[in-house]
């Protein structure tokens, strides 16, 4: 285990109840090994993005102060996205980024950049995410987004037209 930084995570769902998807996801984060969630954002409705004929999503986000590798907390948040009963196997190319029941995105890493089989930190679309950058924004705007300066520079970038806050955050603290 390195020495604990911040990560940020996107969580979203917009299959069965969104809402109660995303907050247990939320809740799962507390039970991650050498991780403490400092901070997570009120949820929101969001228009689909790329492929817009679905259902609005429910997102969050959440910062984490964690010690695991982000190799390692990637493979927790894709065994929470099984958990939640998620299939990545089962989605085609078509159907990228289609309906999900939950999907958890490691976004930013303490500032890093990773470029590894299957992960990518930044999140390579993030920048164009106002679903992604609404709520981080809300609980980390100073948070370091390398090639955009911080996660409030990037938001002034996208049209957040249509991302309403829905609710307060799942307390977990």
């Amino acid at each position: 285990m390195s020495a604990p930084v911040h990560a940020c995570i996107g969580l979203g769902a917009n299959l069965g109840n969104p809402e109660a998807a995303v907050r247990r996801a939320a809740e799962a984060l507390t039970g991650l090994p050498d991780t403490r969630v400092l901070a997570l954002s009120r949820l929101y409705r969001t228009p689909a993005w790329g492929q817009v004929d679905q259902p609005d999503f429910v997102n969050a986000a959440a910062l984490l102060k964690t010690g695991l590798e982000p190799e390692k907390l990637l493979q927790e948040l894709l065994r929470i996205e099984r958990e939640a009963g998620r299939d990545r196997a089962a989605t085609t190319a078509s159907r990228r980024w289609g309906p999900r029941v939950l999907d958890l995105d490691l976004l930013l890493y303490a500032g890093r950049v990773v470029d590894l089989p299957g992960l990518r930190v930044p999140h390579p679309h993030l920048h164009e995410r106002a679903f992604a950058l609404v709520p981080l924004a809300e609980i980390a705007p100073a948070e370091p987004f390398p090639g955009h300066g911080t996660v409030a520079d990037a938001l002034r970038g996208v049209d957040a037209e249509g991302i309403v806050p829905l609710a307060d955050p799942a307390r977990i603290d």
